[in-house]
């Protein structure tokens, strides 16, 4: 079997595009994890905590300035950004929530229901059963 024939083989299994409209979804679903955190989360959490910015809070490593925006400091050198690590587990714990629920709804659809008792046999076959008995014994 040539290479080419295999890796079509491979390539066009039903997994592998499963899988590939999985991550074209998962990458469109991150950004908008990723603007609900930092549009709508991100800013009520700095309110709380005076106002600031807080993807902008770092220790500055290289002497910087304090007070710089986050990315102007990454430019004079090198920066502990623990406000951006925080954003990024925040968006991390929503998503991995939000796939939690949306699997654990799938598995409760999956779930198969337990088979229905068969109904009773109709009258008449019951008296039939019964005259078979009979004339066995």
């Amino acid at each position: 079997m040539g290479m080419t024939k295999e890796f079509k083989e491979f390539a066009v299994k039903g997994n592998m595009i499963d899988l590939a409209v999985g991550v074209i979804i998962g990458g469109a679903f991150g950004k908008i994890v990723d603007s609900i955190v930092g549009d709508l989360i991100m800013p009520l959490v700095s309110k709380i905590f005076g106002g600031l910015d807080f993807s902008n809070y770092y220790v500055a490593l290289a002497g910087q300035a304090g007070g710089l925006p986050l990315t102007e400091a990454k430019k004079l050198g090198a920066v502990f950004a623990y406000g951006n690590f925080i954003t990024v587990a925040l968006n991390f714990i929503i998503l991995a929530f939000i796939v939690f629920m949306m699997v654990k709804q799938m598995n409760r659809l999956k779930r198969e229901t337990p088979p229905a008792a068969p109904p009773a046999p109709a009258e008449d076959i019951l008296l039939l059963r019964e005259i078979r008995d009979s004339l066995k014994k």
